[in-house]
């Protein structure tokens, strides 16, 4: 870790993290849009995973989910924990594409599910929550045979409200903004970050060089081994 880095998360008070797939790749979560990703592998991955399809369908999207999605032995690692303490310290935000729900099982505090989260289940007839392992036996709400389904934001679904704003808020308070395991393709996540505070920082940390404004810090490689050095103390 170089001084120069370290020190800037030592001296920031306001950081947001900006995180996608390769955060989880080290969990054993992997990146569907890699090389052998889903979105690779299956031509018909982005249809599968839309709301069009869920209404046509309701079987086999939740067959498609079940056998894609769905990772529970899977467990937080480095790059979460650190950024979840710095989150517990009042010093952080994470604003994620990721919707595994490993930030919540390392007890992050201030945290922006842009795409939604798989760990929170609903009936699309009733609005009720139920427990994932609930859905993972049956796609059908106990109560009222209404249609479950994850509360991520499905192909041809808006980002909420909500999470645009929180986005906005915490880019536009940041002193540092860390961009960790994305290639920023994906939009609209990928321009949140013309909307950080010009004054902010920024720092990114992705196995492939990304393209950043003047003045920004790219470190190429491994982000495991990034956060491992990191101190958040």
């Amino acid at each position: 870790m170089e001084e120069a880095i370290q020190a800037q998360f030592d001296q920031a008070k306001h950081i947001v993290f900006l995180t996608g797939a390769g955060v989880s790749t080290a969990s054993g979560i992997p990146d569907f849009r890699s090389a052998n990703g889903l979105y690779t592998k299956d031509k018909n991955a982005e249809y599968y995973l839309s709301h069009r399809y869920f209404v046509s369908d309701p079987a086999g999207f939740y067959q498609f989910c079940k056998d894609n999605l769905y990772f529970p032995d899977a467990k937080p690692n480095v790059i979460h924990q650190k950024q979840a303490a710095l989150t517990q310290q009042g010093r952080a935000t994470v604003i994620t594409q990721n919707i595994d729900g490993l930030y919540e099982k390392a007890g992050t505090k201030h945290l922006v599910n842009f795409h939604g989260t798989l760990e929170r289940v609903y009936c699309e007839q009733c609005h009720q929550t139920v427990p994932v392992s609930d859905y993972l036996k049956s796609r059908l709400h106990a109560s009222d045979g209404g249609n479950l389904r994850p509360d991520i934001v499905l192909y041809d679904e808006a980002i909420p409200e909500d999470a645009i704003q929180q986005s906005l808020a915490a880019l536009s308070a940041a002193d540092l903004v860390v961009i960790v395991g994305t290639s920023l393709k994906v939009y609209p996540f990928a321009g949140l970050v013309q909307y950080a505070n010009p004054a902010a920082k920024l720092i990114a940390v992705n196995q492939e060089p990304l393209a950043l404004p003047a003045g920004a810090t790219m470190v190429t490689g491994d982000a495991v081994q990034f956060f491992d050095q990191l101190q958040v103390d």
